[in-house]
């Protein structure tokens, strides 16, 4: 369950947008922000964030496409077409103008719902991502110095390629998804029984493992539409925030290929901001949303 300031339930429902249908909670007040989650996880990342906002606005916070209780569609896990979902909900909702924050794999997705949807957006918070097309690629590769720094991605050529991983991680989604969350974190008990359960429930149901993977095996696919994307800066605001013992500095270096306005901050923390540092992740979000309404 996710609650409001004031202690409130979430409310939550169910929209047909874009070929597919989309579970979201939203809650809330006032403009409209939409908070995009990655991988591993689901809508319930944002759970301590979403009371330290809904004070000012109203929050939307989708299950992306296949992930959570959203549809799990066969295609459709390009990060453009997922942004183009975001912004088809957003409407539904009745929500013609709004900030996006989003996270790992919702951030790539947040900026390509920026960029094609430049008069909807006024805001992005980019939170521990690597772009497909700008780097990502690059942390593949086995070497001494993506070993030592922690940043040897080993996962995404497994992933990439088929049918192999949906063998090996039947019915060892539990496992999977508990180290993944929890080496990933300076704070790894942040992931708490509570948030690794409904993770597993949502991963291990039918279609979520192969639609988590469906998302990665779209990163050439991503590369190319971040690089068209690129070609026209973003011209609003962006935020981008890292954790030390993760991304760090280089989400605020990625964000300036994409953008001219860019502030950025470092947490002492992982790569689950939301989760490990929601107080301290609050207090930059919510001033930054506040001066570009």
């Amino acid at each position: 369950m996710m609650f409001d300031h004031d202690g409130t339930p979430v409310r939550t429902g169910r929209a047909a947008v874009n070929g597919t249908s989309l579970h979201y909670r939203t809650a809330g007040s006032g403009p409209a922000v939409v908070l995009l989650h990655g991988v591993p996880k689901t809508g319930y990342h944002w759970r301590h964030l979403v009371p330290k906002l809904t004070p000012y606005y109203t929050v939307v916070v989708p299950d992306l496409r296949g992930l959570g209780d959203s549809a799990r569609p066969a295609d459709g896990y390009d990060s453009a077409t997922m942004g183009d979902d975001v912004a088809e909900l957003m409407t539904h909702l009745g929500h013609e103008t709004y900030a996006v924050a989003g996270e790992d794999w919702g951030a790539v997705i947040g900026y390509q719902l920026a960029a094609r949807h430049r008069g909807h957006v006024n805001a992005l918070v980019f939170a521990e991502a690597l772009f497909p097309g700008f780097g990502f690629e690059d942390h593949t590769a086995l070497t001494p110095e993506n070993v030592a720094s922690g940043m040897h991605l080993w996962h995404l050529g497994f992933y990439f390629q088929p049918d192999v991983p949906e063998m090996l991680i039947a019915g060892h989604e539990r496992e999977l998804i508990t180290y993944m969350i929890k080496y990933e974190r300076s704070h790894p008990d942040t992931a708490t029984p509570d948030a690794v359960d409904e993770y597993v429930r949502c991963y291990s149901m039918p279609g979520g493992i192969r639609a988590m993977l469906s998302i990665y095996r779209a990163m050439l696919i991503d590369a190319e539409q971040n690089r068209q994307a690129a070609q026209k800066k973003l011209d609003i605001p962006v935020l981008a925030l890292g954790g030390s013992a993760f991304i760090g500095d280089r989400n605020e270096a990625q964000m300036r290929l994409m953008a001219h306005d860019v502030t950025g901050h470092v947490f002492d923390a992982g790569h689950d901001l939301a989760e490990e540092v929601p107080d301290d992740m609050a207090a930059i979000i919510v001033p930054f949303l506040a001066e570009h309404r």
